[in-house]
């Protein structure tokens, strides 16, 4: 009588196949909660700038900037105001947009507050005091 002492090359190739598959799922679900995470991300950094001004910023001036940054809404941490890739928020590449309007010099009467976002549309907050 032969002794069975090794697997068949039928048993590893199901194994190397179950393998394959759980490491593609294992991958797509992985790029699928990066990519919620920065959506998510964007999503807070907007929020925050949304509530500073609405709260602080137009509280205290009655109108809404030009422009945004850490300097005019100190409030908002600096970092908030990169996009997940680093760009900040002037930068004419970065996923958030600030496009103020009805402007008399740095006294703006509204404004929209924009984000891309990878896997949803456009991420928008709009000013409440018009």
């Amino acid at each position: 009588m032969k002794s069975n002492k090794g697997f068949t090359v039928v048993e590893l190739l199901i194994v190397v196949a179950v393998l394959i598959a759980a490491s593609v799922l294992f991958f797509m679900q992985k790029s699928a909660i990066e990519t919620a995470s920065r959506d998510s991300l964007r999503k807070t950094s907007i929020n925050a700038m949304h509530y500073a001004l609405e709260e602080v910023y137009f509280a205290k001036n009655a109108s809404y900037p030009r422009t945004i940054s850490s300097e005019n809404l100190p409030s908002v941490d600096p970092e908030l105001f990169k996009d997940p890739q680093g760009i900040a928020i002037s930068d004419g590449e970065s996923n958030f947009h600030y496009e103020a309007a009805d402007c008399t010099e740095n006294a703006c009467r509204t404004y929209t507050l924009r984000t891309i976002l990878e896997n949803e549309d456009d991420f928008i907050k709009e000013s409440r005091n018009n």
